[in-house]
């Protein structure tokens, strides 16, 4: 199965940013332990801070399988939850933290409702968990 793995805005710092939140794993590191552990599935990775970047890649149309951390857009960005709404493959949203204990303005989704599914507050196995789902 070919799987697109994107990740939105600050994802970029994965590692090094917030440590307490987002643990010390890169997300280069992590990717690399999730092709050899799913080694049958094609695993692509892409990030921006640019909301129209994820955008135009996500209707490149050349995945079968979407596992999606919009970071901060998960909130505000309807642009991608329109776009996500038009993909009609499996899709599930993943975030590291908990969005629920946070603050107020992160505990909305305006791109869940575009999904499959959600995942929220498993870390970085949140990826994982995602992948096992197109089994």
């Amino acid at each position: 199965m070919k799987i697109l793995i994107i990740n939105g805005p600050n994802l970029n710092l994965l590692g090094t940013r917030e440590p307490e939140i987002y643990g010390s794993v890169s997300m280069e590191d992590y990717l690399s332990d999730l092709k050899n552990e799913f080694g049958s599935d094609e695993i692509s990775y892409y990030q921006s801070n640019i909301e129209g970047e994820l955008i135009n890649r996500l209707q490149e149309d050349d995945f079968e399988a979407l596992v999606i951390n919009p970071g901060a857009f998960t909130h505000y960005s309807y642009a991608i939850s329109d776009c996500l709404k038009n993909i009609n493959k499996p899709k599930v949203e993943v975030h590291i933290s908990n969005i629920y204990k946070r603050e107020e303005f992160r505990r909305k989704s305006v791109t869940a409702e575009s999904c499959d599914a959600v995942i929220s507050g498993f870390g970085m196995k949140g990826y994982r968990l995602a992948l096992q789902s197109f089994k």
